[in-house]
């Protein structure tokens, strides 16, 4: 039973004055000392000797080293290997059709998406292609999400992808002069190829170490509102971006800070310029897309082909594919139609290390938040660090075969739920379908062109720019995140999306601190009839007995609040110079005649201290003994009271002034004030 009668009061001494069904039974007031004497305390453990006073993580290694043994690999094997776990309970007549369909069509609209998304990246269409294969296959084998599905797909990727290729543009930039030969062409592709393959190595060590540190909690960072704003304002950079391939354009791309408007202002004057040709190809595409992706790439794959309109109207069309630089890919079809394993040029990873660490943390916050929802609705649980070595391992692994980076993301991961995939198994499926466009269907793409993947793009982000319809409701829930959500959009349009990230960020993290240091300090009132205490200001009826004051302080206690609290405290009891002469704003007017000579303060809502607001406390301690006021302190926590302890504490107060709640702190309280109060009254059910 709960509600009133856990909470229930006694007016008198004895057991019969509560008048209550249950048998009842009255306590002392608890202090903290006495309540670990009654229930008990966890014996301390032995101090270690020197040698082994190791950081947490090495000793625990250590333990695992040594109790190494063929039962201890298989289970680290299947920690490690989740299709050992899950392929044994397979349940082929249910799930096989069901997994077979799904990644069939994922993998069908894999092959449009991924050429689409290799021009973000500012490299040739078939990286597209092995970007929607080998990370893919990677992470069917290590995955923990059964639903999640990786590659390339509007949204998320789309951020990656232009994250990519700002970094490619800006370390490879494509000379002024314009006009390039066919070998100086291949030579600026093959450099770009390998940076963005450098990006996406550099993206996995960093998501490997964090697997390794287990820092997977830097991620919850990216709140909601800067994840939603930042995927918006790179959807108006994907839609400015693909604008000179709309229209036949060859103009350079723009890179830093307002390349968005440099974009539009290249576009607005090169274009007289622009292709008819390209123009109505665009216009037919983005008619016919909405409906029909698939089916819109195929007939304007026939309809070049037959209008010839790569000779006659200059049209930009994919090529050959596969394809690529003679000294990345095995280029005789008789050997391979893969890219040959090759090292990322190492000496770039200092150069790409800035763009690689948010494009790490994007990749791994989204798909483990995407893999968390399905996980829930299906009931089956993932392993977060386990999703930092699947991801890691793929955009490593893939990096040796000039992938860029990859993620998981909302729209194909939905799309592989509707479809009927149930496990990681529709992966594979996939990655049949993209590998049959590889080996043998590449020719039927070589006259698609390159304006239709610039109208996948813009089509694709429809969903990111919907987000802002979410504007009004947001406003209404909580106009702090709402300030978050617009700042950090309009730092990703201005500026681009890595500083718009880091904006974003920052300025969600400082939210967080004023948020701390606007917190109100509550006084707190007794319920007539009752032994529970409310803030004043809740209700008129409650009681605020002469000379005690109650003082709840809801927030971290740290170097940033410290005067905050100083203050508050001097305040409500006439401290220092400022007195209550002049009121605080939002505080309550003190009716109270009689001075204060017993404060508690409930320290239930101070989650962590730090030195400087530990050492406030015992100042503040001293000068409420000076002052000739009782200090109590009630429901401190364990790391509160340590970091209390350390700095000092209980050379100011004594161990019978920590009390374990409010309610036992009041009632030693009152018998100091010699006053007649509630009584603490045990329940019994």
């Amino acid at each position: 039973m709960s509600g009133p009668l856990g909470s229930m009061t006694c007016s008198g001494r004895e057991a019969s004055a509560c008048k209550s069904p249950l048998s009842t039974r009255l306590r002392e007031p608890l202090t903290h000392a006495r309540f670990q004497q009654l229930f008990g305390v966890a014996e301390q453990e032995p101090e270690l000797p020197a040698e082994s006073c190791l950081p947490q993580q090495c000793r625990r290694w250590r333990r695992r080293v040594g109790a190494c043994s063929g039962q201890g690999a298989w289970r680290l094997l299947l920690a490690r290997l989740p299709p050992l776990r899950w392929l044994p309970q397979y349940r082929w007549r249910a799930w096989l059709l069901g997994d077979a369909v799904a990644g069939v069509t994922v993998g069908i609209v894999h092959v449009p998406q991924g050429m689409a998304f290799a021009l973000l990246t500012s490299v040739p269409p078939v990286f597209g292609l092995y970007t929607s294969f080998f990370p893919i296959l990677i992470y069917s084998l290590l995955g923990t999400g059964r639903h999640l599905s990786t590659g390339e797909w509007p949204g998320t990727f789309a951020v990656l992808s232009l994250m990519t290729g700002s970094a490619v543009e800006r370390l490879v930039p494509e000379p002024f002069a314009g006009n390039l030969s066919g070998i100086e062409r291949e030579q600026l592709e093959a450099q770009r190829v390998g940076t963005a393959a450098a990006v996406a190595f550099g993206s996995g060590a960093l998501m490997l170490g964090m697997f390794v540190l287990r820092l997977g909690v830097l991620s919850t960072f990216l709140s909601e509102p800067v994840v939603k704003a930042l995927t918006s304002g790179a959807a108006l950079h994907v839609l400015v971006s693909q604008l000179p391939s709309l229209l036949g354009l060859s103009l350079p791309r723009q890179i830093g800070c307002f390349s968005l408007f440099k974009t539009l202002a290249a576009v607005l004057t090169a274009l007289p310029q622009s292709s008819p040709a390209e123009l109505t190809i665009s216009a037919l595409s983005l008619a016919l897309l909405m409906p029909v992706k698939e089916l819109n790439v195929l007939l304007a794959s026939v309809l070049c082909f037959t209008s010839s309109l790569d000779t006659r109207y200059n049209v930009q069309v994919v090529g050959l594919l596969p394809g690529g630089t003679q000294h990345i890919l095995i280029m005789d079809p008789s050997l391979s139609r893969f890219p040959q394993p090759l090292l990322p040029n190492l000496a770039e990873l200092p150069r790409i290390l800035a763009d690689s660490l948010p494009i790490a943390l994007v990749t791994f916050a989204v798909s483990t938040s995407l893999a968390s929802i399905y996980a829930d609705k299906y009931s089956y649980s993932i392993d977060p660090n386990q999703e930092l070595l699947a991801h890691g391992v793929s955009n490593l692994i893939s990096s040796l075969f000039s992938c860029f980076p990859n993620s998981a993301t909302l729209a194909t991961t939905s799309l592989l739920v509707d479809a009927g995939g149930n496990t990681q198994l529709a992966g594979l499926f996939s990655c049949m379908v993209v590998l049959s466009v590889l080996l043998w269907l590449g020719p039927f793409f070589y006259y698609l062109p390159k304006a239709v993947l610039a109208c996948i793009n813009i089509s694709s982000m429809r969903q990111m720019f919907f987000q802002m319809q979410e504007l009004p409701q947001l406003w209404h829930i909580s106009r702090v995140d709402f300030a978050v959500w617009m700042v950090t959009w309009v730092a990703v349009v201005t500026l681009n999306v890595d500083l718009g990230l880091a904006v974003g960020v920052i300025f969600s993290m400082m939210t967080v601190i004023c948020r701390t240091q606007r917190v109100q300090c509550l006084a707190l009132g007794l319920a007539e009839g009752t032994e529970l205490y409310r803030p004043l200001r809740e209700s008129h009826k409650l009681l605020q007995v002469p000379g005690l004051c109650i003082l709840s302080y809801p927030t971290p206690l740290y170097f940033a609040t410290r005067g905050q609290f100083r203050q508050i405290l001097e305040w409500h009891l006439g401290l220092g110079e400022r007195s209550k002469e002049s009121p605080m704003p939002g505080s309550l007017p003190d009716k109270a005649a009689e001075p204060i000579r017993v404060v508690i303060l409930d320290f239930s809502g101070i989650t962590f201290a730090d030195a400087a607001g530990a050492r406030e406390v015992v100042q503040l301690t001293s000068r409420c003994q000076d002052a000739g006021i009782c200090l109590l302190l009630a429901q401190c926590n364990a790391l509160v009271l340590e970091t209390l302890t350390r700095v000092g504490l209980l050379d100011r107060v004594t161990p019978e002034q920590l009390f374990v709640s409010v309610q036992d702190a009041a009632a030693h309280a009152m018998e100091r004030l010699e006053l007649t109060g509630p009584k603490i009254c045990t329940v019994w059910i």
